[in-house]
């Protein structure tokens, strides 16, 4: 047995891959599903959908590769983070929909925690900040909006998970209710110094204890999938939430390394070590991996729309038929205008966390059309990685010289975006030859677990480069292009009061 199956649970689809024992992909399969959009700025997604693609696309996988399941060492899985199911222990059923971590819906009671002071032990415990996006208080309104929910959970009828959560317990025909390390520093609820669950947030918060998962280190005997669902119980020894497998699958085992990951959103992660560093530019403190009971810390900046303001730019303005038409019009922009989007949408995440910001674009002139906006769109999400490790850079020293970015995702691939990225930032960035990396980490927790991949040192040797991008942009217009950038977001949040 050499073959690691991995599940990549995303945002708008699921998708499996079949690694052999040299990480290559053997096969993979990819179905999408449908976002719900019960409210503005509410997002959500039927549960039974995150399980049914995930065995579907694992099976497509295993047939497409024309494997059977008994070379199969084991299963790993990463996740989108943050999104909450709340279901019932004896059926298995959930009593919701999943609450999607770009939902907005408990910005108010965010407010009224943070005005109660209570965000200084949110963040001093769990590294985080009292925001939307965390699980901790979607799993509040549930409870609250949900009939007799509270009180069923509190007589421990009711569970609570991530993305990963639900899948293990259904993968395993309900006999296992655990997360990993990197998931549960995500809910709002985790003590990540003490490493484990905050009695006293849970308390203040209203949520039973009993609920929440069993949290093991990523690499870990999570279970064995129900023998019905591929042929014979395999084994499930690896997780982490989809940025912390992608940090895994970068190599960036030593402090200092950073990686960034352009999907929905962009998460950019530096590896601080083995010690935890309190941000003061509003970053979030988490954890990077978890293992051997040990964990490694990282700093991270998340921002909510980059991949998503192409999908607007394809779906909302009708401007593009396919993503990839973006660079030829970026290419033909004016150079002489200079129009700032600044995509807001569901808010503005680190380093600003405004949940009440949306969109905005500015500097449009009579001759503006969809070439500046492309532009437009593509360069918002090298400043706000600007951005992010500007604070990064403030917090925490990163060393001499300049650290390349590594990165990943779908918008990893447009040329233009990653070489103004590398002028923006004034650093290299590389993307790897192998893209698959938040899989390719997931793969790697669950294949050194079984003992057929390779260990830490080993696996980071082989990571290589496809591509580097290097600045070339001179320091003055470096500085003039973000300038204008910072702006454009201090009107934008001016406009949101």
């Amino acid at each position: 047995m050499t073959q690691i199956l991995a599940i990549d649970q995303g945002t708008t689809s699921t998708r499996a891959l079949l690694f052999d024992g040299d990480l290559s992909v053997l096969a993979s399969a990819q179905e999408e599903f449908p976002q719900h959009y019960p409210a503005s700025g509410w997002v959500e997604h039927d549960p039974d959908d995150l399980w049914k693609t995930a065995v579907a696309t694992c099976r497509e996988a295993i047939r497409s590769a024309g494997t059977a399941a008994g070379a199969i060492a084991a299963i790993g899985i990463t996740n989108q983070r943050e999104t909450t199911i709340v279901w019932d222990r004896k059926t298995g059923r959930a009593l919701h929909n999943a609450i999607v971590w770009q939902d907005r819906r408990t910005a108010d009671l965010c407010r009224t925690l943070k005005a109660e002071g209570f965000e200084e032990t949110v963040t001093d415990r769990t590294g985080l900040l009292l925001d939307p996006y965390f699980s901790g208080t979607k799993l509040v309104w549930l409870l609250d909006r949900i009939d007799g929910a509270r009180a069923r959970a509190e007589a421990g009828e009711l569970l609570f998970g991530t993305v990963d959560s639900w899948l293990v317990w259904n993968l395993t025909g309900g006999r296992a209710h655990v997360t990993d390390a990197t998931n549960a520093a995500r809910t709002l609820l985790y003590d990540i110094r003490k490493g484990r669950w905050s009695k006293t947030i849970c308390d203040r918060l209203g949520i039973p204890m009993a609920m929440l998962p069993e949290v093991q280190d990523c690499a870990a005997a999570f279970g064995e999938t129900h023998p019905d669902l591929f042929g014979r119980p395999i084994p499930i020894l690896g997780m982490a939430g989809d940025q912390h497998a992608a940090t895994l699958g970068q190599a960036c085992f030593q402090p200092g390394m950073m990686k960034s990951t352009y999907g929905t959103g962009c998460f950019a992660l530096l590896n601080t070590g083995e010690t935890p560093v309190r941000s003061a530019n509003r970053l979030l403190t988490t954890i990077a991996y978890q293992l051997d009971g040990k964990p490694t810390y990282a700093l991270e900046g998340s921002i909510f729309v980059a991949g998503a303001v192409v999908q607007w730019l394809r779906d909302g303005l009708k401007l593009i038929r396919h993503a990839s038409e973006t660079q030829g019009l970026a290419e033909r922009a004016d150079a002489g205008q200079q129009v700032m989007l600044v995509p807001a949408f569901t808010g503005l995440g680190a380093p600003y966390w405004n949940s009440e910001s949306r969109g905005a674009i500015f500097g449009l002139t009579r001759n503006s059309g969809p070439a500046e906006l492309a532009r437009a769109a593509l360069e918002s999400v090298g400043h706000q990685t600007r951005d992010l490790l500007d604070a990064m850079r403030a917090d925490w020293t990163l060393g001499g010289g300049r650290t390349a970015l590594r990165v990943d995702g779908g918008m990893s691939a447009s040329a233009y975006t990653m070489q103004f990225l590398a002028d923006i930032i004034d650093a290299p960035v590389e993307r790897p030859r192998i893209l698959e990396t938040t899989a390719m980490g997931a793969a790697w927790l669950a294949g050194q677990k079984a003992g057929v991949l390779p260990g830490m040192q080993d696996f980071a040797a082989r990571w290589r480069a496809d591509a580097r991008f290097d600045p070339s942009m001179s320091a003055g217009e470096r500085d003039r292009r973000h300038a204008a950038w910072k702006r454009a977001v201090a009107a934008t949040l001016d406009f949101a009061g």
